[in-house]
């Protein structure tokens, strides 16, 4: 089972990067389109890591505690 959690994990991850992708792929057309200046972009830029930084690190920490509470049982 905590095999199991960690692949979990690791997908919920992964699924956070390509989110992360996705918004950086429109925020680029955006910017290119002239829609939102190169300030914006780079701001939003950089809430966008920030953002994915707290998630996986928030998916790390639940992970590793449902490992913990497998393994007392």
């Amino acid at each position: 089972l905590a095999k199991q959690v960690s692949k979990r994990v690791e997908e919920a991850k992964i699924a956070i990067r390509n989110v992360r992708r996705d918004v950086q792929t429109d925020l680029r057309e955006m910017e290119s389109e002239k829609m939102i200046s190169e300030d914006e972009a780079r701001s939003a830029h950089d809430r966008l890591q920030k953002l994915t930084d707290e998630f996986v690190g928030k998916s790390d920490s639940v992970g590793k505690s449902k490992e913990a509470e497998l393994l007392k049982l």
